[in-house]
Formats: C-alpha cells, structure tokens, sequence
C-alpha cells in the first residue's frame, strides 16, 4: 500500500512538473518577436482597427522586411489593425505636386526641412497631437524646434543627414576635396547629378560662395550657367535612387547623393569612398507631418509614435543607414552605424540647411532647371546664338552700306545727269 502511494505521489509531481515547464515554454512560445505586452495592449487600445491610412514617403525609406528586417508596415498593421498603402514618392518637388495636385489623400507625409517650411507657409499642414504622439520623448534635442518648426507644432524629425560626393576609386586616383571635380571634362559621361532643382542647385551655388537660400535673383541666374556649363562638359546622368545600381555596378566615376545612401552603396562596392566638399554642403532633416488632406489624423498620430518606438527606430536605421531622429538609436552602440563617419561625423561638415525661398525665387529656379536640363541653358547653344547674332548683324550691315552706296551712286548720276542738262 505504502508503495503505491508514493508511486502515486511521484507521479502527480512529475504531472506537474511537466505542466509546469509546458506553461512556461508556451509562454515563451507566445512572447512577441519585437514588442513588449505594454506596447501591444497600447496600439490595439486606440480603437483604429479597420481604418486605412496613406503613407507617402521617400523610395527605400524604411526598413520592408527585406534581409531579417523589421517589416515596419506589417508590425504597424499587426498591433493596430490600420490597413495601409504605402507609395513612395522621389523627391519634394514632386511630392508637393502631388498634393497640390489633390486627386490623392494622404495620411502621413516625410517631406524635407524647406518643403515642411513651405508647407506650413500654405497652410497645408495640421497640427498634431502630442497627446496622441508619447515616443516624443525619444526625439533628439537637436532635433526639436527646428528652423522650420521653430514652435513643434507640425513636424516630427525622422532622420538627418548630409549631401556627400561619392567618387569610385578606380577613375580617381587622388581623394577629392571639391565640388569642381564634376566640372572635369575628364570624367564626360562618368558624372551622376541630383535629378532635383534644390540639390543640384545647391552644388553650383557652394562652388560658386553663395548661399544656398540666396534670394538674388542673379545669383540663381549664375548657378544655372555654372550647372549648364557642367552639361557641356561632362553630360551628366541625372537621377535619384538610380543611384544605388549605377554606383554599385562601377560604371561612373563620382555622384551626389546623401551620405547614408552612400553606406549602403559602399557596402556592395567597397572601391565607393566619399567627401564632404570643402565649398560645404547641405544638411538636411526629414520629418513626418500631416497633410490637411489627411482622412485618418489620429492614425497618422499613431504611425508617427510607432515609427519613434525603440525598436522601430532601430530597425529603420539599420535599413535605411541614415542618422535617426531618435536618441536611444543615436546612442546605441550596437548600431552599426554608430560611430560611423559618414552618418555621425566627428567633425561636423561646413554645411547649411534649406530654407523655403520666395514665390519668384521658386519660378524662377523651376524655369532655369527646366532650361538646364533641356539645354536650352547650355554655354554652346549660348555662343551658336551670339554668333549668328554677329553674323546678322554682319549681315545688315553690309546691306545698309550697299544700299548707301547704291543711294550715293544714284544721286551721283543724277547730278551728273542735270549737268549735262545744262550745258546742253
């Protein structure tokens, strides 16, 4: 009997045992990948399940899935039940395009520093919630208040960064230290350009010791024909995120693009290196705002918080290999980017921000990039019009003086004929 009750008593302990180590490794089974339970009751409390939002953002701008990485729109969908459509747009010209365009609603937009400010001079922007947004107190302090949001009341800073020029080893054989180097008649057709008015302005103007936020007319006059000089020169390639495979593939000797897109590149093509120009460049902030097009507000809020959670940050940084906005991010040292000279300088670069420019400055700048690119700006097309100017002018006059000529000898013969008259 004694030994059937303690067969009986080893048996319910080892039942229990047993139940207790699958409960425990069930849930372990059951914790989440990226979130903790806090985060997740959060964004499932909002009530948002079943609406949509619309995402416009930069192309390659956070981090897909792609490699073991965070899918950002489908853990966002996951813990709040928003269905979103996602679209990527190129640059801010054309993005403001498309919402002045109207056609298309968006929730959530990323434009850069002077197009935020020109946003915001439109009245195109609402003014957020922080109520809605707590993961503002992750943000960077030197990146709140920004010149273009001096009072915080439309943006929230996404990430930083730097113009660079980036040149291929195996073309150049000294480390540039100017801008010039685009203007080389030895790299013709080996030149890839920013296929934006603003950037590609703002090199001519750092060659030439402008402000990039001039407001003298002939100063942008002059950049134009230093950038239509730069055609004649060296028929530069210009595109945006082009860049990647034009650069990786090693092809092209040098090309202006942001210097985080340069970390990537130099990952696939280790001959890549890259400069802060001496002339100066420019930095940049891009940050999330919301559209007064906007249909969900209170799920673009919640977008942007996610965007700022710890881990997201984190994510998008090791995707997208710019500098976050988000300090826990900034000061990871388990970043792979921290440290990394390209994205945190030590020194910080000669640099200044974009600002929005006056209407007529904006017209302006959009005719004489049109001009540019067309080349109807181009140096030749200068001079081929000059000389045939001379050469109608040439024209004319040798006409003027025959007819003169011919107007003398006519009275000429007149008198000569009133004369003979006379003496007859």
């Amino acid at each position: 009997m004694m030994k059937i009750k303690r067969f009986l008593s080893a048996f319910i302990c080892f039942i229990i045992a047993f139940s207790c180590l699958t409960i425990t490794a069930n849930a372990q089974d059951d914790e989440d990948e990226y979130f903790s339970q806090e985060q997740i009751d959060y964004y499932a409390s909002l009530g948002l399940q079943g609406t949509t939002l619309n995402v416009y953002n930069w192309g390659e701008y956070i981090s897909d899935g792609s490699e073991d990485s965070m899918d950002v729109v489908s853990e966002f969908e996951r813990l709040t039940g928003i269905k979103v459509n996602y679209t990527n747009f190129e640059s801010n010209e054309n993005m403001y395009s498309k919402l002045v365009g109207g056609g298309v609603s968006y929730d959530v937009i990323a434009p850069s520093d002077y197009m935020i400010e020109r946003l915001i001079d439109e009245d195109m922007l609402l003014e957020l919630n922080y109520d809605n947004i707590p993961n503002m107190k992750y943000i960077r302090e030197d990146c709140l208040n920004l010149p273009f949001d001096p009072e915080q009341k439309y943006s929230v800073c996404f990430n930083t960064g730097y113009t660079v020029l980036i040149y291929n080893k195996n073309f150049v054989e000294q480390e540039p230290d100017s801008w010039t180097v685009l203007w080389d008649e030895q790299y013709r057709d080996k030149v890839l350009m920013f296929n934006n008015s603003r950037d590609a302005f703002a090199i001519a103007q750092a060659v030439l010791g402008q402000s990039l936020n001039t407001s003298s007319e002939q100063d942008w006059v002059d950049a134009a024909e230093l950038l239509a000089k730069q055609k004649d020169a060296v028929n530069p390639v210009y595109v945006m995120d082009e860049v990647f495979n034009l650069m990786e593939s090693g092809e092209y000797a040098f090309a202006t693009y942001y210097a985080g897109d340069y970390v990537l590149m130099n990952e696939n093509n280790e001959d890549l290196g890259f400069v802060f120009p001496k002339e100066g460049v420019n930095s940049f902030y891009d940050a999330f705002c919301i559209p007064k097009c906007a249909q969900n507000k209170e799920g673009a809020e919640a977008f942007i918080n996610f965007m700022h959670e710890p881990e997201v940050a984190f994510e998008n940084e090791e995707y997208i290999y710019y500098a976050s906005g988000n300090k826990t991010v900034m000061e990871n040292d388990e970043s792979s980017l921290f440290g990394n000279e390209a994205v945190y300088p030590t020194q910080e670069p000669k640099s200044e921000v974009f600002f929005n420019l006056p209407q007529n400055i904006l017209e302006l700048q959009n005719s004489l990039w049109s001009k540019v690119k067309s080349g109807n700006l181009s140096v030749n097309n200068e001079q081929n019009e000059r000389r045939i100017y001379i050469a109608s002018a040439c024209v004319a006059t040798i006409a003027i003086v025959l007819v003169i000529i011919v107007f003398i000898n006519k009275r000429r013969k007149l008198k000569e004929q009133d004369l003979s008259d006379l003496y007859e």
